[in-house]
């Protein structure tokens, strides 16, 4: 694959997946305040020159514009997107949520080229890093959204759209006076299994105890979904490419635990 820039030479420029979200005319006002804690402390700083070139360059094609409510990272509630008009196709969509750098979400969509990838992650440097990856490695079935997971889950993906959503090594939020803000708490499957097709599949992974037993005990105390393994934990997913994530839990002693689950068939 080139090396080069979307803007550089022998490539043509990117198209623009434009109105890749079929907005509503004249939406309500926002509302003033979020009704659930998020699970991220949106920090800002400086990005370097060649992540704010990812923005100048290639947000256009990769980055999907989305409506907001009451925050930047938030979405519009009657904000819906159209993965058909986003990709220019139709095919199995997978999600990850809190891609980070993108390392994860990069590789699949670069050797999956007949899915659909989007990536949600709320940290600019971490977006920065994806597009500049995927522009590199010619990777074109890959979106990403800048936004709030649960809302992203909830209202913008069209009911039963995802084929595969997966959350690895997210923030664990350790202290107990943080735990309510982990993104996997009670609820969680009502909010999962609205995106999800009927038998798509959940992939979670994590290195903190704790956490995975959390997220166990609230996947399977979920109506939409059963467990897709056996025994105590999920074997390790292939399709999972070894990110500093999960070197620095490995390294620090501490055992890496999957789990997938089946959306069970809407009623």
């Amino acid at each position: 694959m080139s090396g080069r820039s979307a803007r550089g030479a022998g490539r043509a420029p990117l198209p623009s997946p434009a109105g890749a979200a079929g907005y509503p005319g004249g939406m309500p006002e926002p509302r003033a305040f979020r009704d659930e804690p998020v699970s991220f402390v949106r920090r800002s700083g400086r990005m370097s020159e060649a992540q704010e070139r990812a923005f100048a360059e290639l947000a256009g094609f990769y980055v999907l514009d989305v409506p907001r409510d009451v925050a930047w990272t938030s979405v519009h509630p009657e904000a819906r997107l159209d993965p058909a008009v986003a990709y220019g196709r139709t095919a199995p969509l997978t999600v990850e949520i809190g891609s980070g750098q993108g390392h994860a979400i990069v590789a699949a969509a670069g050797a999956n080229p007949e899915r659909d990838f989007l990536a949600v992650e709320v940290f600019r440097a971490g977006l920065a890093r994806t597009m500049l990856d995927a522009d590199r490695d010619g990777v074109r079935n890959l979106r990403l959204v800048e936004a709030n997971a649960p809302e992203v889950l909830s209202t913008f993906l069209p009911g039963g759209s995802v084929d595969e959503a997966w959350i690895f090594f997210p923030d664990p939020w350790h202290k107990k006076r943080h735990t309510k803000r982990r993104l996997v708490r009670p609820g969680f499957g009502a909010t999962a299994g609205a995106a999800l097709r009927d038998g798509g599949l959940l992939r979670l992974a994590t290195d903190w105890e704790d956490y995975a037993l959390q997220m166990r005990e609230v996947l399977d105390d979920a109506p939409e979904f059963e467990r897709a393994f056996e025994g105590e934990w999920a074997e390790r997913f292939d399709g999972r490419v070894m990110t500093a994530f999960e070197r620095k839990g490995i390294a620090k002693g501490r055992d890496i635990r999957d789990l997938t689950y089946r959306r069970l068939a809407r009623a």
